[in-house]
Parts: structure tokens; C-alpha cells; sequence
């Protein structure tokens, strides 16, 4: 497994956004057979290809949503109140109703080794981060849009998809 290198992989998205959003495009349109099954083989091969603690570009670059049960269960892993918790670290986004963080990177990110400093009680979005075998794929087609810009596993399910199922 080799470590990310994060300068080109930005390089890598910036020459393939767009036909990578085309792809996922068509393929929401008309999902190939089996879709799920061979999205499952893919996975296996991204993540034994994918280091996440050389790259933790989702925690530097984007924030995740936080439940209700997340902000409950962190803000006591913390011995805060939930609006403590909420007080300190994050905002009320209103069109989509969601908790997100105010800051980035993720305030619980440990920059020196990329870890999450509560990693064992994390949200649930960054529990299934990056979202890549739920079990309609096609439901999260505009999930993986964006996170190709960010998460070089999804880059490389994309790749791998466009190499594969053409």
C-alpha cells in the first residue's frame, strides 16, 4: 500500500473531474447489472490500495454531519452537554438541517499522524466515509461526484469502475 500523495492526486482530479462525473452520470442512468456485486470487488481492491492515514484529506477538506445521537454520544464521551458540544464546535447549516463543524481541518484530527482523536464514538457520516458499497449505489451516485474531488479511494472506485464495467 502506498501513502498518498496528496499534490498529485489534486493534479489527477483537476485533468479527470469531468469525465469522472460524466461516468457516474451515465452509469446513474443506466446502472449495468450486477452493479452492487462487482461495486463489492472494486471496494476490496481500493482499500488494499488506500492508505488513509497518509492522506486524511476528508478531515482536512470537508466536515461531517452530525446527528443528534452523534452530538449526544460525543458530547458525553467529552463530559459536555450536548449544546456544549454544539456551542464549541459546530453550526446549524439550515437549507439541509444539518449540525457541521465550524472549522476545518476537523478539530478532533491529530495533524502529526492523521488520526482522529475520537475515533472509537466519530460520527456515523465519518463512520462510512466514503460511502463506497451502500447498497444503492445509484442513490449515492452524487456523493461520490463530490467526494472524488476528496478521497482518493473514491477516485480510484471510479477509476477502477470506468476500467472494469466501461
Amino acid at each position: 500500500m502506498q501513502p498518498v500523495n496528496l499534490r498529485s492526486f489534486k493534479q489527477k482530479v483537476r485533468y479527470h473531474k469531468k469525465a469522472f462525473k460524466r461516468y457516474l452520470n451515465k452509469i446513474q442512468k443506466n446502472p449495468p447489472a450486477g452493479l452492487h456485486k462487482k461495486i463489492e470487488l472494486i471496494d476490496d481492491a481500493v482499500w488494499k490500495e488506500t492508505d488513509c492515514l497518509s492522506c486524511a484529506n476528508c478531515c482536512k477538506k470537508m466536515t461531517p454531519t452530525f446527528t443528534p445521537k452523534d452530538i449526544k454520544r460525543i458530547s458525553a464521551h467529552l463530559s459536555m452537554t450536548a449544546q456544549e458540544f454544539k456551542d464549541k464546535w459546530l453550526y446549524y447549516e439550515k437549507k439541509d438541517k444539518d449540525w457541521m463543524n465550524t472549522k476545518q481541518p476537523c478539530q478532533f484530527l491529530d495533524l502529526k499522524s492523521n488520526k482522529c482523536s475520537i475515533y472509537a464514538v466519530r460520527p456515523d457520516d465519518c463512520a462510512g466515509f466514503p460511502h463506497l458499497t451502500k447498497k444503492k449505489m445509484v442513490d449515492y451516485i452524487h456523493v461520490h461526484q463530490q467526494n472524488i474531488e476528496y478521497c482518493p479511494a473514491t477516485y480510484k472506485m471510479v477509476e477502477k469502475m470506468m476500467a472494469e464495467l466501461i
